[in-house]
């Protein structure tokens, strides 16, 4: 590994498993829509492959999602799979607050002055300073009538800002494949119920385990009463701090939702290391972990086979000591999306009795003071970010191929239906989250494998090849 200075630009060459990629920062800045912008900048992190880019092949820019942009370019293997067809340059964009792309460095998360600059705008502008910053790089000879040769790629947040980023920025990106991107999620209380319908189905469909994991909601409520009741659940589940009151439950409890949800998100049918490392089709593994313990005949147990079974994704490797339920500034990408789900990207879930979690209700008022509370910043209001960037109304929108995966919970938001003949859906059965951009395996059913050769028919349709 070698560090190499050329003007405003540095970076790292190192080696993965998808070939040779460099890691490089180009500054951009803080605050693109200021009247006043002054020269406050940062370095944004992206990475790059020239490994299969011959000269006048396009740019597939991968928009980064809520986490470090490593994370996604080791997951994300479609790109590098189907870019020597096309002679393709590689990029993967990281997002603003996230990974090492801080615009403020450690103080980035630490006070509503500094995050005020997390914004989805920001983020797309950022994305734009760096194509046209690679256009003129690789491309500046080569343009013809304007059009840059530049298509979009993301998965899930990532999936929202490849679509908008065709939308908004015609002129930059020719073409996008959003993929798994809930954009009727945002701001639609419509679909309050349906992500919760989709994540009780998958659970019942891997395994028939939806009833026990349904009533150890009030199996932990009824424990945690007491303080010894605390010191026990903290001990089953293992966490780093005992729960010590009715706040530590209510987070150690949407802690464990999340759990559930990551694991059907990531159903995949081989071992991955995606958000953590998980077996293959890991929630058909817990519900048949959990049902080895057979019938339990009290509460307690009841949690101890469920924090067994769901060893399987909080500790597959061996090596977790602890379970932290917290949500704090120092892990900055829960924190950070958690602000963007407060401050703009506001997805309302609510769940009934019929589903395997607790009954909830939605109500942007308590919502947003929640999120006041927390971050000090009032929320947008409720349809802005719709407003900004075109949300729903797509029929005005061209080039954009929106995939959603059946056994994913989040196409409860997805586009599941043509648009246009330029703005088109393929659903994909018995598929998790963004499954279509993930490397081949030789374990892909034909579902996915299919959607993959549409991707490419429909990029070559773009290049005009």
């Amino acid at each position: 590994m070698f560090l190499v200075f050329l003007y405003s630009i540095y970076f790292f060459i190192f080696t993965t498993c998808y070939g040779v990629v460099q890691e490089l920062f180009v500054d951009v800045p803080i605050d693109h829509f200021s009247l006043t912008r002054n020269n406050d900048t940062f370095k944004l992190r992206y990475l790059l492959t020239e490994d299969f880019y011959v000269k006048g092949g396009p740019m597939f820019f991968y928009c980064g999602n809520e986490a470090d942009i490593l994370t996604f370019y080791e997951n994300t293997g479609f790109l590098i799979d189907i870019a020597p067809t096309f002679n393709a340059l590689v990029v993967f964009a990281e997002h603003r607050y996230y990974g090492e792309s801080l615009p403020f460095g450690a103080k980035s998360l630490l006070s509503p002055e500094t995050l005020r600059y997390l914004t989805t705008s920001q983020a797309l502008s950022d994305f734009v300073c760096l194509i046209d910053h690679l256009n003129r790089e690789y491309y500046s000879t080569m343009i013809t009538n304007d059009t840059y040769p530049v298509i979009a790629f993301g998965g899930s947040y990532g999936g929202m800002l490849a679509a908008w980023l065709r939308m908004k920025y015609p002129h930059m990106v020719l073409g996008a494949i959003a993929s798994s991107a809930p954009l009727l999620q945002v701001n639609n209380l419509d679909l309050c119920q349906s992500f919760y319908n989709i994540l009780t189905e998958i659970y019942e469909n891997n395994g028939n385990c939806s009833y026990p994991v349904k009533i150890s909601w009030e199996a932990i409520r009824n424990i945690t009463k007491t303080s010894e009741g605390k010191k026990n659940v903290s001990e089953i589940f293992k966490l780093c701090r005992n729960l010590v009151n009715e706040a530590d439950t209510n987070k150690f409890i949407d802690t464990l939702t999340d759990v559930y949800v990551n694991l059907a998100m990531l159903n995949y049918p081989y071992p991955t290391k995606f958000l953590s490392p998980l077996p293959a089709n890991p929630v058909k593994m817990f519900c048949d972990k959990l049902r080895s313990f057979g019938l339990v005949k009290t509460s307690l147990d009841l949690l101890k086979a469920i924090s067994s079974a769901l060893e399987i994704a909080t500790n597959y490797t061996g090596q977790v000591k602890c379970n932290n339920f917290e949500t704090t500034p120092e892990q900055a990408v829960d924190y950070a999306w958690d602000f963007q789900a407060c401050f703009e990207l506001i997805m309302p879930m609510c769940s009934t009795k019929y589903h395997m979690f607790e009954p909830t209700q939605w109500n942007f008022t308590n919502y947003s003071n929640e999120c006041t509370k927390k971050y000090n910043v009032q929320p947008y209001s409720f349809n802005e970010v719709l407003v900004e960037h075109g949300g729903k109304i797509l029929k005005y929108a061209s080039n954009i191929v929106f995939s959603n995966g059946l056994s994913d919970p989040w196409s409860s938001g997805g586009i599941l239906q043509n648009v246009s003949n330029s703005v088109v859906a393929i659903v994909i059965p018995e598929a998790a989250h963004h499954y279509d951009l993930r490397g081949a395996h030789p374990v892909d059913s034909k579902y996915v494998v299919d959607a993959r050769q549409f991707h490419v028919r429909q990029i070559k349709s773009w290049l005009n090849i």
